[in-house]
Formats: C-alpha cells, sequence, structure tokens
C-alpha cells in the first residue's frame, strides 16, 4: 500500500499536532505513508526515528515563482505526485487545489476535509472526524523518539546532572505578541531557585526580539542558564528529554517538550487554548483576567510567574 499525507500548515507545532493521525493511518493499512509538507515544519529534524514515516516531500509555495506555486505549480505538483503511484491520499486540510492535484495525479482514494470549510476549523477535531471516515479514534498525545545514545551524548556535553532540577525554559515564539517579556521569565527563576537548586536550558530562535530576551534573562543568571539558540532542534531535543519539567511560550518547543513526555507548562497569550492543552503533558497557564484566550487576547503582560511557580510545584510535588 502506497499512501500520502498531505499537511500544508507551516509550522513546527502544527506538524507535531499531527503526528498521531498520521501514525493511525500507517497502522491500519501496516504501511509507512510519504508526506507532503512546508519545509518550515522542519520535520526532518524531529521525525527520522519514527518509523512510521518513509519519506518527506516538500510542498515548495512559500512565493509566486516557487515550484509548486500558481498554475504551472499545479502541474509541477501532479506530476512529482503521479510518479510514486499512491493508493490513498489523505489531506488535512480543505483545499479544491489538492484535490484536484490528487485526482489528476491518478490517486484513486481521496479523503479529505469537507471542501471550503476552513473557517473556524477546530485543528484536532477536524482531523479527528478525518479518520472516523476509516473508522479510526484517534486521540491526541503526539509523540516523538528519539535515540537514547542521543540523550547520553548530550547528558555529558552539558554537564546535566540528576543531582540538579533541569528545567527547560522555551523563551522564544513566532511572533511578538506570543514572546513572554524576560522579567516573567526572570521573576519565575527567583521563586524557583529559593526551592531547587536549578539549571535553565534557554530555547529561542535568532529573531531580533527573541535575542533580546534571551540576553536580558542571561542578564542576571548567566551562571545558571545555557543558551541553546546555536544548535538544531535535532541537537536540543536531548536536552529537553534529560530535563525534568519545560516552561514554554506557545512555541515550536512546547510542542516537541510535550511530544517527548515532558511535563509542559505553556504559556498562552495570544492564541486558542487549544494549542497549548490538546497533549496530557500540557498544563496552560492564560494571562490574569482572561478567561478566553485567543488571537488577539494579547496578554502577554499579563502572565503571572507566580501561577506558573505553583503549576511547576503541583506537577513535580
Amino acid at each position: 500500500m502506497n499512501i500520502l499525507v498531505i499537511q500544508n500548515r507551516m509550522g513546527i507545532g502544527d506538524m507535531v499536532i499531527f503526528l498521531p493521525f498520521i501514525q493511525a493511518i500507517a497502522n491500519k493499512y501496516n504501511s509507512p505513508v510519504t508526506l507532503l509538507i512546508k519545509a518550515s515544519t522542519k520535520a526532518e529534524e524531529y521525525t527520522k526515528n519514527l518509523n512510521y514515516i518513509k519519506k518527506i516531500i516538500y510542498l515548495r509555495r512559500e512565493n509566486k515563482n516557487d515550484l509548486h506555486s500558481g498554475l504551472s505549480g499545479f502541474f509541477n505538483l501532479k506530476n512529482e505526485i503521479k510518479k510514486y503511484s499512491f493508493d490513498k491520499v489523505f489531506i488535512f486540510n480543505s483545499s479544491l487545489r489538492y484535490r484536484l492535484v490528487c485526482k489528476i495525479a491518478g490517486i484513486k482514494d481521496i479523503y479529505q476535509y469537507p471542501l471550503f470549510k476552513k473557517k473556524e476549523q477546530h485543528i484536532i477535531r477536524a482531523a479527528q472526524k478525518l479518520l472516523e471516515m476509516i473508522d479510526l479514534r484517534v486521540v491526541s498525545n503526539p509523540q516523538i523518539e528519539i535515540n537514547e545514545n542521543s540523550i547520553q551524548i548530550a547528558i555529558q556535553k552539558f554537564k546535566i546532572l540528576n543531582s540538579k532540577m533541569n528545567i527547560l525554559l522555551g523563551i522564544g515564539g513566532s511572533g511578538p505578541s506570543k514572546r513572554i517579556p524576560a522579567d516573567k521569565f526572570k521573576k519565575f527563576i527567583n521563586l524557583i531557585n529559593k526551592d531547587h537548586e536549578c539549571n535553565f536550558y534557554l530555547a529561542t530562535g535568532k529573531n531580533e526580539e527573541e535575542q533580546i530576551i534571551l540576553k536580558d534573562i542571561l542578564s542576571s543568571h548567566k551562571d545558571i542558564c545555557v543558551a541553546l539558540d546555536n544548535y538544531t532542534i535535532s541537537e536540543i531535543l536531548p536536552i529537553i528529554k534529560s530535563c525534568r519539567i519545560s516552561i514554554c511560550n506557545d512555541s515550536s518547543f512546547s510542542h516537541l517538550s510535550a511530544a517527548l513526555n515532558i511535563p509542559t507548562i505553556v504559556l498562552m497569550s495570544d492564541t486558542p487554548l487549544i494549542y497549548g492543552s490538546y497533549s496530557p503533558n500540557m498544563y496552560p497557564i492564560v494571562p490574569d483576567g482572561i478567561e478566553n484566550v485567543s488571537h488577539n487576547s494579547r496578554g502577554k503582560e499579563k502572565i503571572n510567574p507566580e501561577k506558573i511557580y505553583n503549576k511547576f510545584k503541583s506537577i513535580i510535588s
């Protein structure tokens, strides 16, 4: 059985969310699947140990002159898909374009979200309903596997000691409204340091604002903090796995951490709560005074470090 899965959302977190559904398809047909996804998901860095994925095809449609953009891109994508002779395709979106591409490429069995129903589409329930079409009931609990040897290498390289409380701080974010200010993390660090001897691993990107937050935290806690911004995701995963707990903005690292079975406190300032609560390993913190956090909540200044600290205590107790 040759199966294609199309997932065209752009984020790392988006890709992690869909992993249980992809795995369920592979298990159903006893066959690893091929993914058609965007390069921005960086899936090759965290799926290489997942045996239910056999190949990744990258969708190149970011700019109008990209390989899969426009009318010529439609046929380029059709030709690329056709050469694999897929038997089935599962399309995790409502786009007519992908349905037509797959149909013209000769795929007989096409499973897809209802067409033209993208608005207010629930990221988990829509996927669950799609797989109910093939009698699958999927629980949202993504899992990432990493090599045990890579964990031991990270422990040695970074001198990670079990005698200390090792904590990942995911301080970055894909947009300014998701990036909790440095002073919130610093206050949390001060609170927890009263009770535990800690090491903090600071995961973030190279965006200018992210770097300002990183440098601010390091300015007062450099002796107990390790910056990870110069490492790849695949290099950071074993460090996360070596931590006791993670405290992350709603970012790629909150999703990756939870998928590694690390208890993950997710600071939800400006996105729907589902993105910080879909996994049993996630513990969302919402801004003070905001009950239903969502897009445009703009609540990063209202994230309470004492709430983070109290949630931390309840998890590790």
